[in-house]
């Protein structure tokens, strides 16, 4: 075989080891993509109070011991990019706060042990309707490579945990507007 035949030849050769290389990439990576699952949870309610009542009861993390059976302890500061604490549904984790709009919004992101593992994003909602009162929303979207494990169990649980710390935090503050018509 002359050298320009071999050139050709061994350039050939490392080009289809190069593209079975990455032809291999791929599948992995779309493997991977398979196995991540991801899972929304939304959850709302109607509350007869104002988006500030809501949103005071809502970001005053020291007093969730009081009223809130899902999310018992959350501490830290109401800033966005800064880390919480969080006690939710028998787990403790830290999420970063992504957004804070007064009496609109709170957000905040986490993930278990590290990214891709299991991640949520939390999500606070209040929406003021035409008649004075707000639907506030509840939800979560979960990601990561445990997700399709856990879809039941949140699909049950965390959904059941939603429900009822929006239906305590109506509560509250319906209580708390009362009380504050009534002085």
């Amino acid at each position: 075989m002359s050298r320009a035949a071999k050139a050709i030849w061994t350039s050939f050769v490392a080009d289809e080891e190069s593209i079975l290389n990455l032809l291999h990439l791929n599948c992995l990576t779309l493997s991977i993509l398979a196995i991540m699952a991801t899972k929304l949870i939304k959850t709302s309610i109607q509350i007869d109070a104002s988006p500030k009542q809501v949103w005071q009861v809502l970001t005053n993390f020291a007093q969730y011991k009081d009223w809130n059976p899902f999310m018992p302890s959350v501490e830290g500061k109401v800033e966005v990019g800064k880390r919480i604490k969080v006690n939710a549904g028998g787990m403790n984790f830290k999420p970063t706060l992504l957004t804070r709009i007064e009496n609109e919004q709170l957000s905040w992101i986490g993930s278990l042990l590290f990214k891709g593992i299991f991640d949520g994003e939390h999500l606070f909602r209040i929406e003021e309707n035409p008649d004075g009162t707000v639907t506030f929303f509840h939800e979560e979207q979960f990601s990561g490579i445990l997700v399709g494990l856990f879809a039941k169990k949140l699909d049950r649980d965390t959904r059941a945990g939603f429900e009822s710390m929006n239906i305590a935090l109506k509560n509250r503050v319906e209580q708390m507007k009362t009380r504050t018509a009534n002085v």
